[in-house]
């Protein structure tokens, strides 16, 4: 029994397992699945999807908040963690100038996917480009956990080539969130709440962790820095990373980022071991022993993350989905090839040891699954109602996103075919 349930924790299967829920469940009794997944848990409260009445602004806690925008903060803290350790350490694949390679392949893999929509939608005529335009965005993003998941299978966790996806699907998601703000605005930002976000991180940095560290200069027992760890423990990152959710939250920033700038502040081992590496498990920096505390119950999270996102119905199939679908198999995998290459080879900039130029295109596939916030940028790109052909543009768009899942067997086969050695 321990056997299955360490697979399906490691493969992120019960992700998998909430979105197969999701899709049987929304087509077999739709008005029961939305009022699960917009249950109110809370009305008139200081967090959840805020909303005007009468010149007034409310929140609204929903399930659907609580996973999505609460819970999903841990999913992406430990992710930031492993990317930020791959930068910074000893042995890390991602240090210095590495890190620009990946980078650049996302811009590669946000330009690809919109010349592909907007070429298509154009080709198809003005009626149809003037319907689906505003969804130039929805295939440029990368789903996390999926993408993380795929990557695993692919690769390896221990393959240069996951840490390479990671940094892309975190840049790019970020990307994506300030396309939202930028090009879809839902409200007034409020970017002076990013300073408390800002101030708690590094308040509890010099507090908790360069102070301690300052006054032990030359003592070997370090008594300050060990009785923090003991008596103060994670208390102090943990009301740090609260106040930062609520910064980003309240600066109109999607808060499932908000435990991010907290990450770099919280103690930290003197080397990376790899991608999500079980050799970790042993270390006794605090940030890893957070790392390990927190896996099960996100992988749990991940559960209810699938459930609450991939409930789309199958008769909303039409021009926008296909546009979506090929703007993210096609566009992805051939943008992440070509800027990567230009920037490993063109620009020197090279890739992380160990990661081939062929494993470009296969991670460019990876990478082509949208789902998360592909979905979210569709529910804000297209007002509810607007149809094409008879059928609602929105959720045919969201159907693209819920479709990209296929590039999970065309990562799989492209794998096969570049034959990647993968690395446990």
């Amino acid at each position: 029994m321990y056997r299955v349930w360490n697979f399906v924790t490691a493969y992120s299967l019960l992700l998998i397992g909430g979105a197969v829920t999701a899709l049987v469940w929304v087509n077999l009794h739709p008005n029961s699945y939305h009022d699960f997944v917009e249950y109110v848990l809370i009305d008139d409260f200081f967090i959840g999807h805020a909303h005007e009445v009468e010149g007034h602004v409310t929140r609204t806690l929903t399930v659907h908040y609580l996973v999505n925008d609460l819970l999903m903060a841990f999913f992406f803290a430990i992710a930031a963690k492993e990317v930020w350790e791959a930068i910074i350490l000893r042995n890390g694949s991602l240090r210095g100038r590495k890190a620009a390679t990946p980078l650049f392949a996302t811009l590669g893999g946000m330009l690809g996917p919109i010349a592909v929509y907007l070429g298509l939608a154009a080709i198809l005529g003005s009626t149809t480009f003037d319907a689906v335009h505003r969804g130039w965005a929805i295939p440029t993003a990368t789903d996390i956990a999926f993408s993380y998941l795929v990557g695993r299978i692919v690769f390896g966790a221990g393959h240069p080539a996951v840490r390479f996806l990671l940094l892309l699907a975190i840049a790019d998601d970020a990307a994506g969130l300030i396309i939202l703000a930028v090009f879809y605005p839902s409200g007034d930002l409020q970017p002076l709440w990013l300073l408390l976000s800002g101030g708690a991180a590094l308040a509890v940095f010099v507090l908790c962790n360069w102070l301690p560290r300052r006054l032990d200069r030359g003592r070997q027992m370090r008594p300050v820095s060990s009785w923090v760890r003991r008596y103060l423990n994670v208390w102090p990152y943990a009301l740090a990373g609260a106040a930062s959710w609520f910064g980003f939250q309240e600066a109109g920033l999607h808060p499932a980022l908000g435990l991010l700038p907290v990450v770099p502040a919280i103690p930290h081992a003197d080397r990376a071991f790899g991608i999500f590496s079980e050799a970790e498990q042993y270390l006794t920096d605090l940030l890893n022993h957070i790392e390990h505390n927190l896996k099960v119950p996100v992988e749990i999270v991940l559960f209810f993350f699938g459930l609450c996102n991939a409930g789309v119905e199958f008769s909303s199939i039409g021009v926008p989905t296909w546009l979506v679908f090929l703007g993210l198999l096609i566009g992805k995998p051939l943008g992440v090839l070509v800027f990567g290459w230009i920037a490993a080879r063109g620009l020197r900039l090279g890739l992380p040891q160990g990661m081939r130029t062929a494993d470009l295109l296969v991670v460019g596939c990876v990478a082509a699954i949208g789902f998360t916030v592909s979905l979210f940028i569709a529910s804000v790109a297209f007002n509810s109602g607007i149809t094409l052909d008879g059928i609602d543009v929105q959720e045919a768009a969201k159907m693209g996103a819920l479709f990209s899942f296929a590039a999970a067997l065309m990562a799989i086969g492209a794998g096969k075919l570049m034959r990647v050695q993968k690395r446990d």
